[in-house]
């Protein structure tokens, strides 16, 4: 993978968590600098921690279907990326619920809600076992996102509300399906080469 797809990968996995950082910035009165560094930080390493698990699955049963690596790579960064599009279109996003949960509540809380935002990264580690990539520069990258993300998201929330949430989610899971298409473009087309 690129330097470019793996940004691309960092931001379209931290969507969600930005999301969610919206809607907890829009349940804030008047959210300060300092709040969204803490929630920033911790979304961040959550979501940085998560692909790494996922990739050592991955990469436990990367030798047993070598064969087929790259068709499951694609298959789950497109089922992600349908997934998030799906939810963001359907309203059934989750994230309300984990923003409310968070609106008052302490480090346990907003580890919580970065735990149930990063699942998808997991999967994602899980592709990212079959294919040849450096799991610590990607988990480094989704990390920084993710924090960046989730720290302006807080901050805008109380002016933008929800709405670029949902619009963020569809980008995101756009994305994951364009990162999909380009490892298994990149797999078949060195494997006909």
């Amino acid at each position: 993978m690129t330097l470019f797809s793996i940004v691309l990968l960092g931001l379209a996995m931290a969507t969600d968590a930005f999301a969610a950082a919206l809607g907890k910035g829009a349940c804030m009165v008047r959210p300060r600098w300092s709040e969204a560094l803490r929630i920033g930080v911790i979304f961040g390493v959550v979501e940085a921690l998560t692909p790494v698990v996922g990739w050592l699955l991955g990469a436990a049963a990367a030798r047993h279907i070598e064969a087929w690596d790259h068709w499951i790579a694609f298959g789950l960064l497109v089922g992600l990326g349908l997934h998030m599009i799906y939810k963001a279109i359907s309203g059934n996003s989750g994230d309300d619920d984990a923003s409310r949960s968070t609106a008052n509540g302490g480090v346990f809380a907003v580890a919580l809600a970065g735990l149930a935002t990063s699942i998808d990264a997991m999967a994602v580690g899980v592709g990212l076992a079959f294919v040849e990539v450096n799991i610590a520069v990607v988990a480094v990258v989704i990390g920084l996102c993710t924090f960046t993300l989730v720290t302006l998201g807080v901050m805008a929330g109380r002016f933008l509300g929800t709405l670029i949430g949902r619009h963020a989610e569809v980008a995101g899971g756009l994305v994951l399906i364009a990162v999909g298409a380009w490892i298994l473009h990149d797999h078949l087309g060195t494997t006909v080469a």
